[in-house]
C-alpha cells in the first residue's frame, strides 16, 4: 500500500457522533466523494451524483440511520450545518419561508420600516437646509443700479435706472391698516395662520397646471416676499425649493407684522415705483400714511400686474388705457368685495366707498433722463429685453444691466431732425387750431439684417408719453396693398367656372400685367361672380379718390396711382385669408392686423411703423423676412444675460418680392411717390391715406434700407380718444402719404444714406402662364400674358358693375410701359366715402365712414411688448 494512502480512522464509540464521523471519512481505494454522498459499492460516478441529490446513498458503512443533509442555504430559517437555526437577516427581502409571487411581496413590516426611514431622512435632509440657507434682507431688495445703455457703435447712450426712484422703506406702523387688510384679502386671506407656504395652494396650482389651466403661482405672501429679495425670477426647481425653505424658516422665526412690512415694501407696483411709499408717490402723489382704503384697494390690484392695471396704458395691445381701466376697476371692486367676505371692512364702509367710484390715478410723471428720443429708445429696448429673455420687468427696473442697442446715433438725429424742420415750418397750432395735436411716427430698420437703426417717437418722451414708432392704433390705408399683389402672385385668382373646392385647388397666377376694373363706384363681387352682401344684406359699390373713373387697368397702374377698386376686388378673387397669410409673413403682427372684411385689402390694419418698415424690408430683401430687434445683447456683472438670435424665414418666393418691388418703383418714379425720389438711387414705396383724412403713411426702401413715417391727429386730453381729420393741416385742404410723410422720408433716408454705395434691386423676371392644381388650364381672358413686353389682354374683374359704363373696355387701357398715362385724370391715393356701412370700418382707402368712432389704442408695446415682444 502506498504511503500516500491512509487507513481511516476506526469510530472511536458508538452512537450518532460515530455515524456522523464514519460518514465523513472516504473509502479506502478511492477518491473522497462530497460529504454525505459517499456512492453505495457498485455505482457508478453519475448515479452518485443522482442518488446524492436525491438524499439517498448512504455514508460509508452504511448504517441504520440517513447520513445528516446539508442545511439548506439562503432561507434564514433553515438550520446550521451543527443543527443550529440559521440567524435572522436584517432585511427580510425576498422573503424566507415564502414561495412564489408571495416571496417577493414585502411585508407590512417592510413597507413602514422603510416610510419611516424616508420620512426621517427627509426631515433630517430639510433641516439640514434650513440650518444652512440664509434669509434675505428686506433692506437689500430696495437697493438698486443703473442701467448703461450703448449705441450701435458701442459708446454710452444713457445712464439709466432706478436711482431717482422712491424706494423709502417704512415701518409696518406707517401703512394704513386698510391697505394691510387690502393685500391681505387679496392675495393670501390666511396670512396669519399659514406657516410660510400653502401647500393646499401649491398642490392646486399643480392639478391646476397639469390639466392645462392658466399657470397659477400658489405663493403665500411670505412667499413673494422671499421671492422679491432676489433679483432672479427664472423658474426652476432649485429656485422654487429655495423659496420654499427659506419662506418656511422666515414663518417659522419672523412676526407676521414684519414680513407683511417686508413685502409691502419691497413689491413692484408699476411706473417704476418699489414699495408702497413709492406706489402713493407715484399714483397718488402723497404719502403711503395717507392712503384711503379705496386707494388702497387700487394699489393691492396693481400687485396683480402692473402692466394691465395702470389706467393710463402699459405695454402692448392688450394693454391700452381702455382695457386696463376696465381690468383695474373690476378688480378694484373685487378687492373691496373680498375684504368684505374676510371681515376686513364693514358692508357700510364697503357701499361707502363704492359710491364715491374709482379712485382714478394721477398720469405717469417719467424720469428726466428721458428727455428728447432717449425715453423712446430706452422703453424700446426695455420692452424688447422683457419680452425676448427671461429678464423680468421688476429686474431690469432694478439695474446692473449693461444694454447694447441697434440704434444708429446718426440715423435717429437725422430723423428727429427731418421731423422737426416739417414741424417748425408747417405745423402751426398757434396760428391754425387745426394744427393742434399733430403727431408724427416713423421707424428705419435694414432688411437683411432687422437692425432698427432709428425711431421718430414723439416731441418729447418726457410730455408726450405713447411711443408713436410702436403701436399706436393708427391705420395704415393703402400701404397695405403690396401685400395683397404678393398674396396674389403668390397664390393666383380662383376660377369664377369651378366649384368652391376646386377653384381653391385650380387657380390662376396673378402679374402686375393683369388687367382690372379700375372705375369708381364699382359693385364688389365674390370670385365667383355674384354680387357681395354686407350682414345687413346691402352691396358695396367701392369709391377711388375724386370719385375718379380709371377704366380697365393694369395691377401694376392701380398701385401706380393708387386705384382702390381692383385691389378691393383682387382682394376678394384671391381670398382675404390668403392676403392676410401674406401680411403675416412678411412680418406684420397678428393682433395689429383687422378683421377679415373686403375692405382688409385696403388697409383698415393698425401696424405700427417699426412692423411696417420691417415688411417692406422683407420685399427689399427678395422675399426674405428677418424680425426687427432693438437689442444685441445684455450682460450683467461681466456675464452675459441676453443676447440676440436672428430670426428669419423665406416668406415669398425671390421673384415675388422682386416683381413686387419692380410695381413699387413704379410709384416712385411715375405716379403718387415722386416726392419720395433720391436721385440716381433705386427707391421703391407706397402712399397711404385713411378714410377721413385721419391720417396720412408713406413707406418705402433702397435695398440698404427701410423705413416708414406715419402721421395723425389726436386730442390726448380728450376723454373718448379718437383720431381726427387732417383737412386744412399746415394749409393744404387735405393730407396725403405723397405730402408730408414723403417729404420727411426723404429728406431722412437721403442724410441716411449719404456716402453709401448705390446699390440695386435685384431684377424682376416675367411671371407667365401657371394655373395651380390639375385641372384645364383656363380660358386665354384669364392668364397673365408670360412677360412684361407681351400686350395685356383682359383680366378683367369676375364681374362687371352694375353700370354699363363700368364695362372693361379693352381700348382704354394704359400700356405697362407708359408711365405717364393715368387711365384717368390722375388722383392720389385718399379715401372716399359712402357706401353701405358695416363692411370694415374707416380707413385704408374704403370709401365708407365708421359705423362708430375709431378709438386710439394708446400704450402699446406692440413689438416688444407683451405677446407682441
Amino acid at each position: 500500500m502506498s504511503e500516500h494512502r491512509r487507513k481511516p480512522p476506526q469510530p472511536q464509540g458508538g452512537g450518532r457522533a460515530a455515524a456522523r464521523r464514519a460518514a465523513q471519512q472516504p473509502t479506502p481505494g478511492r477518491r473522497a466523494a462530497p460529504p454525505g454522498n459517499s456512492p453505495s459499492p457498485g455505482l457508478g460516478r453519475a448515479d452518485a451524483r443522482r442518488a446524492g441529490r436525491r438524499g439517498g446513498g448512504g455514508g460509508g458503512g452504511g448504517g441504520r440511520r440517513r447520513a445528516a443533509e446539508p442545511a439548506p442555504s439562503g432561507d434564514g430559517r433553515g438550520r446550521r450545518g451543527n443543527g443550529r437555526p440559521a440567524a435572522k437577516r436584517f432585511i427580510d427581502y425576498p422573503r424566507a419561508g415564502k414561495s412564489g409571487v408571495r416571496r417577493w411581496i414585502p411585508s407590512w413590516k417592510l413597507m413602514t420600516g422603510l416610510c419611516l426611514t424616508f420620512v426621517g431622512l427627509v426631515f433630517g435632509a430639510v433641516g439640514v437646509a434650513l440650518a444652512m440657507v440664509q434669509v434675505p434682507s428686506a433692506q437689500k431688495a430696495s437697493v438698486v443700479q443703473k442701467n448703461v445703455y450703448y449705441w450701435a457703435d458701442g459708446k454710452q447712450m444713457v445712464v439709466a435706472g432706478g436711482g431717482s426712484l422712491n424706494r423709502q422703506i417704512v415701518p409696518i406702523a406707517q401703512i394704513p391698516k386698510s391697505m394691510q387688510n387690502a393685500v391681505i384679502s387679496a392675495e393670501n386671506a390666511n396670512f396669519y395662520q399659514d406657516w410660510g407656504v400653502d401647500p393646499m395652494g401649491i398642490a392646486r396650482a399643480i392639478v391646476k397646471m397639469a390639466q392645462g389651466g392658466e399657470t397659477q403661482s400658489g405663493s403665500t405672501i411670505t412667499q413673494q416676499f422671499v421671492k422679491n429679495t432676489y433679483l432672479s425670477q427664472e423658474q426652476t426647481i432649485k429656485r422654487k425649493a429655495t423659496e420654499l425653505l427659506i419662506s418656511i424658516k422666515v414663518g417659522a422665526t419672523q412676526p407676521k407684522p414684519d414680513i407683511l412690512a417686508g413685502y409691502l415694501n419691497t413689491a413692484y407696483y408699476g411706473r417704476g415705483a418699489y414699495g408702497i411709499q413709492a406706489a402713493a408717490r407715484a399714483y397718488f402723489d402723497k404719502d403711503c400714511n395717507d392712503l384711503t382704503p379705496s386707494e388702497g384697494a387700487y394699489l393691492a390690484a396693481t400687485l396683480n400686474g402692473p402692466n394691465l392695471y395702470d389706467p393710463y396704458g402699459g405695454q402692448g395691445p392688450a394693454a391700452t388705457p381702455e382695457k386696463n381701466l376696465k381690468r383695474a376697476t373690476d378688480r378694484w371692486k373685487w378687492t373691496l368685495d373680498r375684504e368684505v367676505q374676510t371681515h376686513h371692512l364693514s358692508q357700510a364702509e364697503h357701499d361707502q366707498w363704492v359710491a364715491k367710484g374709482f379712485p382714478q390715478p394721477q398720469k405717469p410723471k417719467p424720469a428726466t433722463n428721458r428727455a428728447g428720443q432717449i425715453g423712446y429708445l430706452t422703453d424700446l429696448a426695455d420692452n424688447y429685453i422683457v419680452a425676448h429673455s427671461k429678464i423680468s420687468k421688476a429686474e431690469l427696473d432694478k439695474g446692473g444691466y449693461q444694454i447694447y442697442t441697434t440704434f444708429d446715433r446718426d440715423k435717429v438725429a437725422a430723423l428727429t431732425k427731418s421731423v422737426e424742420e416739417v414741424r417748425k415750418a408747417s405745423i402751426k397750432p398757434d396760428v391754425r387750431d387745426v394744427d393742434k395735436y399733430v403727431q408724427f411716427g416713423g421707424a428705419s430698420v435694414e432688411p437683411k439684417t432687422g437692425k432698427i437703426v432709428a425711431i421718430y417717437g414723439g416731441e418729447n418722451a418726457l410730455e408726450h408719453f405713447t411711443n408713436n414708432a410702436d403701436y399706436t392704433g393708427v391705420q395704415v390705408g393703402s400701404t397695405f396693398k403690396p401685400f395683397v399683389l404678393a398674396a396674389a402672385m403668390t397664390h393666383g385668382k380662383r376660377n369664377p367656372g369651378l366649384g368652391p373646392q376646386q377653384s381653391d385647388s385650380q387657380r390662376t397666377l396673378v402679374s402686375p400685367e393683369s388687367i382690372y376694373n379700375g372705375n369708381n363706384k364699382l359693385t364688389l363681387r365674390n370670385y365667383d361672380g355674384t354680387v357681395w352682401h354686407d350682414k345687413d344684406g346691402s352691396e358695396w359699390q367701392q369709391k377711388n379718390d375724386g370719385d375718379e373713373d380709371k377704366g380697365p387697368i393694369s395691377l401694376r397702374t392701380a398701385m401706380q396711382f393708387s386705384v382702390n377698386t381692383p385691389y378691393i376686388q383682387l382682394g376678394m378673387d384671391v381670398g382675404t385669408d390668403l392676403v392676410q397669410d401674406a401680411a403675416l409673413k412678411a412680418g406684420l403682427d397678428k393682433d395689429q392686423l383687422a378683421s377679415l372684411t373686403p375692405t382688409f385689402s385696403l388697409g383698415t390694419s393698425a401696424p405700427s411703423a417699426i412692423r411696417l418698415a420691417g415688411a417692406y424690408g422683407t420685399f427689399a430683401n427678395s422675399g426674405k423676412q428677418v424680425d426687427p430687434y432693438s437689442v444685441e445683447k445684455v450682460e450683467k456683472d461681466g456675464k452675459a444675460a441676453f443676447e440676440h438670435e436672428e430670426k428669419s424665414a423665406q416668406a415669398f418666393d425671390a421673384n415675388v418680392a422682386n416683381n413686387v418691388t419692380d410695381v413699387l418703383r413704379t410709384v416712385v418714379q411715375a405716379g403718387t411717390g415722386t416726392a419720395a425720389q433720391l436721385g440716381d438711387r433705386p427707391v421703391a414705396g407706397k402712399t397711404g391715406t385713411t378714410d377721413g383724412n385721419r391720417s396720412a403713411w408713406f413707406a418705402g426702401y433702397t435695398p440698404q434700407l427701410s423705413t416708414a413715417i406715419g402721421m395723425y391727429r389726436v386730442d390726448p386730453n380728450a376723454k373718448q380718444q379718437e383720431f381726427l381729420s387732417m383737412r386744412g393741416v399746415g394749409g393744404q385742404p387735405t393730407i396725403h402719404g405723397a405730402s408730408f410723410p414723403a417729404q420727411i422720408w426723404a429728406d431722412y433716408m437721403g442724410e441716411a444714406l449719404k456716402g453709401k454705395p448705390v446699390e440695386q434691386f435685384d431684377a424682376p423676371q416675367p411671371l407667365g402662364v401657371k394655373v395651380y392644381g390639375d385641372g384645364a388650364s383656363p380660358s386665354p381672358s384669364a392668364v397673365a400674358p408670360p412677360s412684361p413686353s407681351a400686350s395685356a389682354p383682359s383680366s378683367a374683374s369676375p364681374s362687371p358693375s352694375k353700370s354699363p359704363s363700368s364695362s372693361p373696355s379693352p381700348s382704354r387701357s394704359c400700356s405697362p410701359f407708359d408711365r405717364k398715362c393715368k387711365g384717368g385724370t390722375g388722383g392720389t391715393d385718399a379715401g372716399a366715402s359712402g357706401g353701405p356701412g358695416g363692411i370694415g370700418g374707416p380707413g385704408g382707402d374704403t370709401g365708407g365712414e365708421s359705423p362708430s368712432p375709431t378709438r386710439r389704442q394708446q400704450g402699446g408695446g406692440g413689438l416688444f411688448g407683451g405677446p407682441n415682444g
